[in-house]
C-alpha cells in the first residue's frame, strides 16, 4: 500500500461521501504497462485516451483525451487531466441538503438543465428529491479521499471513493441525490427507498444512468450506489438502463476488476 503524505485537509463539513471522491495523486509517468481495451462498437463513444501512461499503486491508468465529451468514461483506469475544469459550470435550480450556494451545487450546463427536469418529473409523481453533492474540484477530491484513507485505510477507501482525477464528480456531469428528509444520503439504506425505486425506473428519460449498479463492482470498481447519477444523454442512457449494463460495458472498455 502506498504511503500517503500528510496534507492539510480542506474543510469537509457539508461534504457527503460519494463515488468519484478521490485522494492522493501518486502517479508515475511513462510506465511500460498499459491497460488493454477492446475497440468500441460503431457509433458509440469510446474510452478515448491520450498516449500518456501512469501507475497508481501498481495499476496502469490513462489520461482521457476528450474530457469535455458528455459520455466520457472516467473510472479507476481512465482519468481526467490534472488541470481539467469544466468551463460551463452553473447552479441548477434544485433543492439540496444544505442552503449554502457553494461549488458542490454546480453542474455542467447540459446536466444542470437535465437534473432540473428530472427533479420536476419526480415531484409530479409524488417523489421529492434533494441534491447531496455534484461538482467537486481536483483539490477538494484530493482532500476528501485522503480523509477517507486516514479513517478507513486505502483498500477500503478505494471501494467507495476515487483518487484525484478519476472521480466522475470532477466532470461536472454527476450528482448524488437523496430523499426529501435528507436521511440515507449516500448511504446503503437509500437503496430500499421509494426515491431509489423511482430513479431506477425513470432516470434514463432525462439522460441519466445509475452509474454504479448492483452486482457490477468488478466492472465499475465501486459498490452499488443507487444515489449516484451520471448524465450521458438520453439515447445512451436509455440503452444502458434498458440493458442493465454499465458505461464500461457500453463502450467496451476494460473492466476495473478492483
Amino acid at each position: 500500500m502506498a504511503k500517503f503524505r500528510s496534507i492539510i485537509l480542506c474543510s469537509i463539513a457539508l461534504m457527503i461521501p460519494l463515488a468519484g471522491c478521490s485522494g492522493k495523486n501518486n502517479f508515475v509517468q511513462n510506465d511500460k504497462k498499459m491497460v488493454t481495451q477492446s475497440p468500441p462498437s460503431a457509433n458509440k463513444p469510446s474510452a478515448d485516451t491520450k498516449n500518456v501512461k501512469y501507475r497508481q499503486n501498481g495499476t496502469s491508468i490513462q489520461v482521457v483525451s476528450n474530457p469535455e465529451t458528455v459520455p466520457v468514461l472516467i473510472n479507476k483506469l481512465n482519468k481526467l487531466p490534472d488541470d481539467y475544469k469544466p468551463n460551463d459550470l452553473t447552479y441548477p435550480n434544485i433543492p439540496f441538503t444544505f442552503k449554502e450556494k457553494i461549488e458542490k451545487r454546480k453542474m455542467r450546463a447540459i446536466a444542470a438543465a437535465a437534473i432540473e427536469k428530472l427533479f420536476a418529473g419526480a415531484k409530479q409523481d409524488g417523489v421529492n428529491l434533494l441534491g447531496v453533492s455534484a461538482y467537486r474540484s481536483h483539490a477538494v477530491q484530493t482532500s476528501l479521499f485522503n480523509s477517507y484513507v486516514k479513517r478507513d485505510g486505502y483498500e477500503a477507501a478505494k471501494t467507495y471513493s476515487a483518487v484525484p482525477g478519476t472521480s466522475e464528480h470532477e466532470t461536472g456531469l454527476a450528482i448524488d441525490v437523496t430523499g426529501e428528509d435528507g436521511k440515507c444520503a449516500a448511504e446503503e439504506c437509500f437503496s430500499g427507498t421509494e426515491e431509489a425505486a423511482w430513479l431506477q425506473d425513470h432516470v434514463a428519460e432525462y439522460g441519466f444512468i445509475i452509474r454504479y449498479p448492483k452486482g457490477k463492482d468488478a466492472i465499475t470498481g465501486y459498490t452499488y450506489e443507487p444515489w449516484h447519477l451520471r448524465y450521458v444523454g438520453k439515447s445512451i442512457a436509455k440503452e444502458i438502463m434498458s440493458r442493465g449494463i454499465t458505461l464500461e460495458e457500453y463502450v467496451n472498455a476494460a473492466p476495473v476488476n478492483n
